[in-house]
């Protein structure tokens, strides 16, 4: 039987410690409030609370999302794909025959980046459901699993605010190529996010990140493009399978 080391301990610890603050706080107010996230327990490099984020990076989509909608094709009461660039380049019409889904992906945004969006990209709309997909970004530009999480706690609880009963699924972070030495800290936040979806039925958590990992324990290279990171047709042939039972 393995040994587990002191610091073995102390994060099995620390990680418990987490899990039981996240359940504390939303059995007592319906919204999970992590450490880095509350003022507690701030780690020594805390990343700054974001301020609404300004839309000049994505201001081409965006503005294109403003004209779309001007035609009042989307039906309120439908389903509504947000997140970064792995939703952006996701061809809704041909994953999803017969559907009108609506796209509205924005490539390298953060979580953050939705939530100062979220008139937009998804109240406007009135959607039953919501498939979300990023913190891949988010943990590539330094910020901490617990920041991840709290980030996607927060986009939920500012949807719900408005739309009580809509559901979101949460994509899991993906392990890709690009982005392996970083799999760990996003590993660390799905799981911080599983938990936040256990306490919440609105809330669903797709393992997509499981069946990606191929045999040799690395990313299944075949489902993504030559930059490891975007999706390959493979990607989201596997993607829209895992999905597709939580939309009909």
């Amino acid at each position: 039987m393995p040994l587990i080391t002191s610091t073995g301990i102390l994060r099995l610890r620390q990680r418990h410690n987490i899990i039981q603050k996240i359940v504390a706080a939303v059995t007592l107010t319906g919204v999970a409030c992590f450490p880095s996230a509350c003022g507690t327990n701030t780690p020594s490099n805390p990343i700054a609370p974001d301020s609404p984020t300004s839309a000049d990076p994505w201001a081409t989509e965006l503005t294109h999302f403003s004209v779309q909608d001007q035609s009042n094709w989307f039906a309120k009461g439908g389903v509504v794909f947000v997140g970064s660039s792995s939703i952006r380049f996701w061809d809704l019409n041909a994953w999803f025959p017969g559907k009108t889904y609506l796209n509205r992906g924005f490539g390298g945004s953060l979580i953050s980046d939705s939530i100062a969006n979220v008139d937009l990209l998804i109240l406007k709309h009135q959607p039953r459901t919501v498939v979300f997909y990023a913190g891949d970004n988010d943990i590539a530009a330094g910020k901490t699993a617990e920041r991840v999480a709290s980030d996607f706690v927060a986009l939920a609880k500012r949807v719900h605010a408005t739309l009580t009963q809509t559901k979101i699924l949460f994509i899991a972070i993906e392990p890709s190529i690009a982005r392996w030495n970083l799999y760990s800290r996003m590993t660390a936040a799905n799981e911080l996010i599983i938990t936040a979806c256990h306490v919440d039925e609105r809330l669903t958590y797709i393992d997509v990140a499981t069946p990606m990992i191929g045999q040799e324990g690395m990313p299944n290279p075949d489902l993504f493009v030559s930059d490891g990171l975007h999706l390959s047709a493979s990607g989201y042939g596997l993607w829209t399978q895992l999905i597709k039972p939580y939309l009909d």
